[in-house]
């Protein structure tokens, strides 16, 4: 490393600290654990994901999704913060264990309008959340909650904090863009309507004391046995939106610097955060997609940059929590619903119009389920209807084709009774289609007494298919039609090594069709009068 490369990622650092101040305090206050541990979610998770993670540029820290799952987990485990820190700690070692066994490299594969569907849901439910903070009302941890007595919320309204978190919002929506790229919106906002709010003397809620000094050491593990269930449940959401929010962000800087990352060491650091977070009540985190961002155009290149941004930070709650504790929190919930509507997928909502419908489905579906019902399923659920319709779009571009050999030049068999017949397949034999081969063989095996099942042209043949045949050759068999079987050498190895019951080992089975020609002139011509 020169000596550029350092200045470049001291700046780089720095500019993504002063950026992620804010975005913590919001995100800590939000989940429910308090703007403390998101100060340190962001510089220990920052810290540990930069020294060993697999994207050199990505900055991490609390994002938008795992802050809702936190702000759940804190919500299902009230006045039980053991259980909460437990799941953040299971949620760290599912992200190693997902890098120890390579599944990285396959998150890149869920559909599209799943991720969309999700991102867009969770923009929702962090705009949601923060209406009753907006108007200086106690908050529900529900978003249903939360909608159902919009009307008391009303009337309840503080003006106080409704002007301040109004002012908040304008400054982070209409800042011009020259003096956004050199002080972050949300800094100004953070910075200008804190003092606004002190120099009119409003008396409205606001973030508190924030201890200085270094956390206290928390232990989990020290719960109830009954949770266990839910523990889990939280641990796995938590592992797998992480995981996919630091992929992405991922995926975007690689984008920008022209590099590759290496997504099973980027998800094993990730998990070491979160694991080491959980023990110093810190909330957890992913890759930040706007810090990321910010760190590479102003210069950062290396893993230094992420590592002086998590010491920036540091320095910044050694020295100035005092003054953080004047900070209303109408003004971090002016900063989370910009947040919140940063992360809705205008990419997708700008081609809606356009987009397949079962595209459109399956976004709508994912986003209703995430604001609604919840997260794990919503992506269990979405990437099901995903796999459901690419299943159908893959069978429809499968032929089954029934061929009279005596009709068509291409098999010159001299056959007068027609009893020969030939059903050719080409494209996927799998479980989406091995039930319309079935119901071909249905159709054509009266009068015949010769199959031949053309299988060279197939791309892909799965264990249903696999047994599908057999049910097919043994079904056959019993009515007393011969079957030929014609595959490919590498499909007759793995048919024969799963033929348990010796269905296949008794037929024929050939990779070219004349040898299959010629073995039905042979039965022909025995079977023929002298």
């Amino acid at each position: 490393m020169n000596i550029n490369t350092f200045k470049n990622d001291i700046f780089g650092g720095v500019t993504a600290a002063i950026v992620a101040l804010p975005l913590a305090l919001a995100f800590g206050v939000a989940s429910g654990a308090g703007a403390i541990a998101g100060l340190y979610g962001a510089i220990i998770l920052g810290f540990f994901a930069s020294l060993f993670g697999g994207t050199s540029t990505q900055i991490s820290g609390p994002t938008g999704p795992m802050t809702v799952i936190t702000a759940s987990a804190i919500a299902t485990f009230q006045n039980d913060l053991q259980a909460v820190f437990t799941v953040i700690f299971l949620s760290g070692l599912i992200q190693i264990s997902f890098g120890i066994v390579k599944i990285g490299k396959w998150i890149k594969y869920i559909p599209y309008p799943v991720i969309s569907g999700f991102m867009s849901g969770i923009g929702i439910i962090i705009i949601i959340l923060q209406i009753n903070s907006f108007v200086g009302v106690d908050s529900y941890g529900s978003v249903i909650e939360t909608v159902v007595n919009i009307p008391s919320t009303i009337k309840n309204i503080d003006f106080h904090s409704f002007i301040i978190a109004s002012i908040t919002l304008v400054i982070m929506f209409l800042t011009p863009k020259k003096i956004a790229k050199l002080i972050p919106p949300a800094l100004i906002a953070l910075v200008f309507v804190t003092l606004l709010s002190v120099s009119m003397n409003f008396s409205i809620s606001t973030i508190g004391e924030i201890p200085m000094g270094l956390p206290e050491l928390v232990f989990p593990f020290s719960f109830d046995i009954l949770k266990l269930s839910t523990i889990i449940t939280l641990a796995i959401t938590l592992a797998l939106l992480g995981s996919i929010d630091s992929l992405l962000t991922s995926l975007v800087a690689d984008s920008m610097t022209k590099t590759k990352h290496k997504p099973n060491k980027e998800l094993i650091a990730q998990g070491i955060g979160n694991s080491i977070c959980s023990f110093f009540g810190a909330i957890p985190g992913a890759g930040a997609t706007m810090r990321t961002v910010i760190n590479i155009k102003s210069g950062g290149t290396t893993r230094v940059s992420g590592i002086v941004h998590s010491i920036t930070l540091l320095l910044i709650v050694l020295v100035l929590a005092p003054f953080a504790s004047s900070i209303p929190l109408a003004v971090l919930s002016g900063i989370l619903i910009k947040v919140g509507f940063d992360i809705l997928d205008y990419k997708f909502i700008r081609l809606i119009n356009k987009v397949s419908k079962q595209d459109l489905l399956v976004m709508v579906t994912v986003v209703l389920l995430t604001v609604f019902v919840d997260l794990i399923m919503a992506v269990g659920v979405g990437i099901t209807f995903a796999s459901i319709i690419a299943v159908y779009k893959v069978s429809k571009n499968t032929k089954i084709k029934t061929i009279y050999p005596k009709r068509e030049s291409d098999f010159d068999i001299d056959i007068e009774d027609k009893s020969t017949k030939i059903i050719k397949i080409k494209g996927s034999l799998f479980f989406g289609t091995a039930s319309i081969l079935d119901r071909r063989i249905d159709k054509v095996r009266a009068r015949t007494k010769t199959l031949v099942l053309d299988c060279l042209e197939v791309s892909v043949l799965d264990l249903s298919a696999i047994f599908m045949l057999e049910e097919i050759v043994r079904r056959l068999k019993n009515r007393d039609i011969e079957v030929i079987l014609l595959l490919k050498i590498s499909d007759k190895k793995r048919v024969i090594n799963l033929d348990r019951n010796n269905i296949f080992k008794n037929i024929k089975i050939f990779n070219k069709i004349d040898n299959a020609v010629n073995s039905i002139q042979e039965n022909n011509y025995k079977r023929s009068p002298l």
